[in-house]
């Protein structure tokens, strides 16, 4: 079963047991989601309502591209446990000989980068869903929702800094140091980019609740 089909009880019970997925990468994904989502409904929200006519075309753009954002990070949620399995079923290899010991090693390799490539696919999703939620506080939205779109910064945040560990701990094992310094550098270009913003889309919800 793939995760986005799952219950959120069993999402939960899986990620709580020994199995080795889903884990911290697809958690990471589905906070997200769960950020691009809450975007889209502020979105939605913002729209149909004479006191902020003047935001909902705007609004209506935000709440497409937030669902985008969400269907793409529940797929690369599912990618992620994929890709994972590679680098697991490429351990169980065969190394008696020097052949399958080459094979084995390359194989993992690959998986690895596997590994790599669909986190940072989470961190550049984010980036784009953490602007998403900038530009619609910027536009002015319905502001009774004010906390939801805090929330989806603080849920974008704790996502893309979870992709991020799991960039760096795939990039630490591999051999091929451009790759993994090519990774390295694009991780923390989004960083530097999306982390700021969160944080000040918080600051600007929580200091617009508490008045």
């Amino acid at each position: 079963m793939k995760l986005a089909d799952m219950t959120v009880t069993t999402f939960t019970d899986t990620v709580a047991s020994d199995a080795p997925a889903p884990g911290g990468g697809s958690v990471a994904a589905l906070a997200g989601s769960i950020g691009a989502a809450l975007t889209a409904m502020v979105g939605c929200l913002t729209q149909g309502r004479k006191k902020y006519a003047d935001f909902a075309a705007y609004a209506a753009q935000v709440e497409e591209k937030g669902n985008d954002l969400k269907r793409r990070l529940m797929d690369v949620m599912d990618r992620d446990t994929e890709a994972f399995n590679l680098v697991s079923d490429a351990f169980g290899m065969s190394k008696t000989t020097d052949e399958e010991k080459a094979a084995r090693s390359a194989a993992i390799q690959d998986g690895l980068k596997a590994c790599t490539r669909t986190p940072m696919e989470m961190m550049e999703l984010m980036d784009e869903a953490v602007t998403l939620a900038d530009s619609l506080l910027r536009a002015g939205f319905n502001d009774t929702a004010a906390s939801d779109l805090g929330v989806a910064f603080l849920s974008l945040k704790a996502g893309i800094q979870g992709a991020w560990l799991n960039v760096l701990i795939n990039i630490g094992s591999l051999k091929d140091r451009a790759f993994a310094e090519e990774y390295r550098t694009r991780g923390e270009t989004i960083l530097a980019h999306a982390l700021p913003l969160a944080d000040d889309g918080y600051a600007k919800l929580l200091a617009m609740i508490q008045g």
